[in-house]
Formats: structure tokens, sequence, C-alpha cells
């Protein structure tokens, strides 16, 4: 069975002169638990409004999308948030950790709204997930003291402490250099596949891509599988600009 589905989804919005923007078109996408997907396309292909439906933070305008088997237009709002809250990690290209709290803090944030063993113990998780990518050394700094590509590994760390099913990672390279990123990857890779999550990292970057079983494109709302050897080509021509 599917962790997330998308049967024609479709998100539109109203222009003020009354006009209709296409942002997705019948959009239809199965993603199971383990696996990792990467969708690729250009700045302002609707990228990041197809990540905040699956990650059920935005509804489509049309289509249906299921977690789990379970419809989620069906859900109630509380249920849905809680749905999300437990189930869906979020990793974002400008990490948005906060400033003038500890690594530890930041981590520790989403189990904040956590019930039971969870939440008294999140201070201890959220250094146990800090160990896990590698900055035990660094619970008490706060973001404005840590490189970049270690204030992306806490904002890891704080995606993945309550222990997602799903793992969305909106652009997770694109504030790294090569070298950094590479790294950031191979160890958000490692980290979902312990723990069986499904991954679906959203991109430009068609090396990020390429380290999914499966590549689809991204292009005026309409995606589609792409072989990426074709996606290359593409890149050298210039077609996939950064966002």
């Amino acid at each position: 069975m599917s962790l997330v589905s998308l049967a024609g989804v479709a998100k539109h919005v109203t222009l003020p002169d009354d006009s209709r923007l296409d942002i997705l078109r019948g959009v239809d996408l199965e993603v199971a638990a383990g696996e990792h997907v990467s969708i690729v396309g250009r700045s302002g292909s609707g990228k990041s409004t197809l990540l905040n439906i699956m990650g059920l933070l935005d509804s489509p305008s049309e289509g249906v999308v299921a977690f789990e088997g379970r419809e989620v237009g069906r859900m109630r709002p509380g249920t849905l948030d809680r749905l999300r809250g437990r189930s869906v990690g979020f990793i974002f290209q400008q990490f948005n950790l906060l400033a003038g709290r500890s690594a530890l803090e930041n981590v520790a944030m989403p189990l904040s709204y956590a019930r039971g063993r969870a939440f008294w113990s999140r201070r201890r998780l959220a250094a146990e997930m800090l160990d896990r990518v590698g900055l035990l050394h660094r619970l008490d700094s706060p973001p404005e003291q840590l490189s970049g590509g270690e204030q992306q590994r806490v904002a890891i760390a704080r995606a993945l402490v309550r222990r997602p099913a799903l793992i969305l990672a909106d652009e997770p390279t694109g504030a790294l250099d090569v070298d950094t990123g590479a790294s950031v990857m191979t160890l958000l890779d490692e980290i979902a596949s312990d723990s069986d999550a499904a991954l679906v990292t959203i991109t430009h970057d068609v090396h990020v891509a390429a380290r999914a079983r499966r590549h689809y494109r991204l292009e005026d709302g309409v995606l589609a599988p792409v072989e990426l050897d074709t996606e290359y080509r593409r890149t050298a021509l210039g077609a996939v600009s950064p966002a």
C-alpha cells in the first residue's frame, strides 16, 4: 500500500484580474514506505506547492490526496494536524532554525507537542538525534555559531526526531557548497533508510535527484517520469536553472 498518493491533483488560484493561474495540473503520484523519489524542475514550476500538498500543509483545488490509505480531504482539521505532526518531517533550504536557541532546543521543539514518554524524554531524544548527525559536541551552540552544513544537519535532526514516515526535503542542498551538500544528502539517505521512511526530494539539481530510485520532472504544473540521462543533457543546455 502506498504511504502517500495523489490522484488527479490540481492547484489553481485566482489572480487580481480574475484570471486563473494553474500551478499543478492532474498530478498522479504514489510513494511507498522506504522509497526515495526525486522531483526536479526549474524555479516556479510548482515544486514547493506539490511538496506542501504531499506534506498535508495545503489542499488541492481538485483531485484526491491519501495518506496511509485514508483520504486526507475527509479528515477533520485536528486529525490532520496530528497526522502531519506525527508522520511528516520537513527539511527546508533555508533551515528555519530558531535564532538564539541552542541546537538541542531547536531539535527538541517538535517533541514539545508530543505526548507521554516522547514529551518527557524530548531533550534526551534530541541529543541522540544530534549525535546521529555528528553534532553531539554542538548541543549548546545557537544557529549563528554554526556553519551552513552544521545548520542543515540540525534541521535534518529536527525533522527526523519524531521518526516520521515521510520526509520531504525542499532544495536541501541549495544553500550549501557542493562537498557539504553531498555529505548532507548521504546522511539523509542513510537516516531515511535506517528508519524505512519515504524520502521525497524536491530539487533543481539533477545530481541530487540522481540519488533517488525514481525520478520525475515537474514542468508547467505537469508531473512526468524522467530519465536522468535526458535531464543531464537538458541541464547542459540550461533548461534547468537554480531556484
